[in-house]
């Protein structure tokens, strides 16, 4: 007999976890993992019509110019994808880690990094900055240029003191 002020158990082999309640971070980190040209539509729904997006290559200001920057990504990038590693929130703002994979002539790249975000009070991004290290995400990486910015880098590494 169960007691009637307590709730039925679940059923056999039914999961007991709870899913993450579905906070604007986390709406606006499942926007980003199944991003696709036709979901740039739905921007307006995620972003506050005069929002700031700025990452090491871009500024720009509302959801227009963001969409441009996410087209361009599509134009340019064989196969973008992001992966959402980590979400952070505090009241109105959160942080994002993230791996985004693309490929560029047919070579794979990751580039690793991580977003801050501010929120208004209906639950859209005011703010997204993207902080990750153009040099060694990117510019190491690809042909020519990434034996430069590697020697550059050697040059410039703090050495251990002679003991």
């Amino acid at each position: 007999m169960t007691d009637p002020k307590l709730p039925d158990p679940p059923p056999a082999g039914a999961s007991t976890a709870e899913a993450p309640p579905q906070t604007a971070a986390r709406r606006l980190a499942q926007f980003y993992e199944t991003l696709t040209p036709a979901a740039l539509d739905g921007l307006g729904q995620l972003y506050a019509p005069d929002a700031r997006f700025k990452d090491p290559f871009n500024e720009v200001a509302g959801t227009a110019a963001i969409r441009r920057i996410f087209e361009h990504m599509f134009a340019t990038a064989e196969a973008p994808r992001f992966e959402v590693t980590d979400c952070i929130e505090q009241g109105g703002q959160a942080m994002l880690g993230w791996a985004f994979h693309f490929a560029l002539r047919g070579r794979a790249l990751t580039v690793r990094g991580v977003t801050h975000l501010n929120f208004d009070a209906d639950g859209r991004v005011t703010l997204h900055r993207d902080y990750w290290d153009a040099a060694e995400e990117l510019y190491e990486k690809l042909p020519l240029l990434g034996g430069l910015m590697r020697a550059i880098r050697r040059r410039l590494r703090a050495t251990d003191p002679p003991r």
